[in-house]
């Protein structure tokens, strides 16, 4: 890379300067500013609807219509909430989500943190080359030849040693997904249905625990702990400074907004195709719906859903593979990471992204491979972890010696404590369900949202403080940038937080054991 380029940032669309006095004027100097910092969002939030994702989607159009679609716009705000402060963390840091966690809440939390997040991510890379081993056989394409051409693509893509390049790649499979376009329309999705829905809570046949369970999945499956690693990571990789923030707040609004409309619709047509044609479980997994939709919709049909379901296989895979690179290049510190280093540079770095890949997909082909307790796993690991790295991102949000200016408003910490209490809530109900198959969910979520909402009333003021020094009030929030991390104090050792560090410890440690035990009953029955 030439001198003149290093302090450039170079997105899909554009380039501007990493540091630039000022600020853009007029629309079209910051349309065009705009252009090139959007990316990170954006491919981070529909990368999120993966395999998993539309799987879940469309078992929640098939079994219930579209009666569960209210639970759509409320994830919107999770979303924006939870990926904003990792955005602010990354853009001010300049660091990994994984090494911020290891030097500002522990060396210990951030290993445990990076180990189980790369566990959690192994296991999500195999659902996604499930989905595209699924989306080529409807074609007639045997998963032995799909597997390791989407291996060798995958690569191939990310290895570039230029992130512009990477990125532009994930916008072409990003507008991939304009085929639901044609789609929806040959669904005949009614609008009025539709909209009617999203707005009014309901269930097909009523409340019951695979309503539940699938509302939970729904919520779980949009809002993961890759996310966190990812986004924090590739605006660091991409050099996005606090001067360019507010240009990435709106590169992760519109990604929420376009991951639920893609989920609406999704949920949309497979309720206007296959809901009249049975009941509450009807679903059998992807495969079957594509073939289900050529059956009663159309041939066509059948065809582009197996083609979303495909790029979205391929989009998940590619993302998770890469979070799952930058977080042991967090653990270890011993080898250049990034996507402008060239493969040469960076070996270590891109072995962990074809490892994954490779072992994934042999994971895949191999004969009688556990899949289905590879899926329930996932499920389970999510509900696991998503709690703790949930108020890790708080916790660090709020630290004022790691983000100065940038730390949360006090409103903001009052949002996310309630939407982390949520989430820890139902994280819970759908792991505790899924190793328990026997549980009343119902019953479950009523008591967890009891004491959750005790442990909120009584914890809200304590999630209102903010850790550290507050900054002079003539700092330019602009220019302002974390310190070496040599140079900052460590955090203070309060009552409160080591009180809360130790409820995480524990439920990472009776919940993992639990996981553990029961998914080998599993294994070995």
């Amino acid at each position: 890379m030439s001198e003149a380029t290093k302090d450039q940032i170079k997105g899909a669309f554009g380039t501007v300067k990493e540091y630039e006095p000022g600020t853009r004027r007029g629309a079209r100097a910051r349309f065009l500013t705009l252009l090139a910092i959007i990316g990170p969002g954006l491919i981070v939030m529909v990368g999120d609807n993966d395999a998993g994702g539309v799987s879940t989607y469309a078992q929640a159009g098939q079994n219930f219509g579209y009666t569960l679609l209210w639970t759509l716009p409320l994830l919107i705000p999770v979303l924006i909430v939870n990926q904003e402060m990792v955005v602010r963390l990354g853009a001010v840091t300049g660091i990994g989500h994984g090494r911020l966690i290891r030097e500002r809440i522990g060396r210990r939390w951030g290993n445990v943190s990076i180990s189980s997040i790369l566990l959690l991510n192994f296991l999500i890379i195999v659902t996604e080359f499930i989905g595209i081993s699924l989306s080529m056989e409807y074609f007639g394409v045997s998963p032995y030849i799909s597997v390791p051409i989407a291996v060798v693509a995958l690569f191939g893509v990310t290895a570039t040693g230029s992130f512009q390049r990477w990125e532009r790649f994930m916008m072409l499979f990003v507008a991939v997904n304009l085929v639901m376009i044609p789609l929806v329309i040959r669904a005949h999705i009614s609008s009025h249905s539709l909209f009617r829905d999203l707005a009014v809570p309901g269930i097909r046949g009523g409340t019951s625990s695979a309503a539940v369970l699938l509302i939970i999945s729904i919520i779980g499956t949009t809002v993961a702990p890759w996310q966190l690693y990812f986004q924090q990571s590739n605006i660091v990789d991409k050099k996005i400074s606090p001067r360019w923030l507010n240009y990435e707040r709106i590169d992760t609004i519109l990604g929420s907004f376009i991951v639920v409309v893609t989920a609406a619709l999704l949920m949309g047509l497979t309720a206007a195709g296959l809901s009249p044609h049975g009941g509450t479980n009807g679903y059998v997994n992807a495969l079957s719906v594509a073939h289900s939709l050529t059956k009663f919709v159309g041939h066509d049909t059948g065809d582009l859903f197996a083609i979303v379901l495909l790029n979205a296989s391929v989009i998940g895979a590619a993302a998770v593979t890469l979070a799952s690179s930058y977080a042991v290049g967090d653990l270890s510190n011993r080898f250049n990471q990034g996507l402008n280093v060239p493969l040469r540079d960076a070996k270590g770095f891109y072995s962990v992204f074809g490892g994954l890949l490779v072992v994934a997909g042999i994971v895949v082909l191999l004969p009688h491979a556990p899949l289905g307790l590879i899926t329930l796993a996932v499920q389970a690991m999510c509900g696991l972890m998503l709690p703790s790295t949930s108020i890790f991102v708080l916790l660090m949000a709020n630290d004022r010696e790691a983000l100065g200016p940038w730390v949360n408003a006090r409103w903001l910490n009052a949002v996310a404590v309630v939407i982390i209490a949520i989430l820890v809530v139902l994280s819970v109900t759908m792991m505790v369900s899924t190793l328990f198959t026997s549980v009343n969910v119902v019953g479950m979520l009523e008591w967890t949202g009891v004491i959750v909402g005790v442990g909120v009333a009584i914890g809200l003021p304590i999630g209102l403080r903010r850790q550290g020094a507050r900054p002079a009030d003539d700092v330019d929030r602009l220019d302002w940038r974390m310190p070496r991390l040599a140079l900052l104090e460590r955090p203070k050792r309060s009552r409160a937080r080591r009180w809360l560090l130790m409820a995480i410890g524990t439920y990472l440690a009776v919940a993992g054991t639990l996981l553990a035990v029961r998914i080998i009953q599993l294994a070995t029955s």
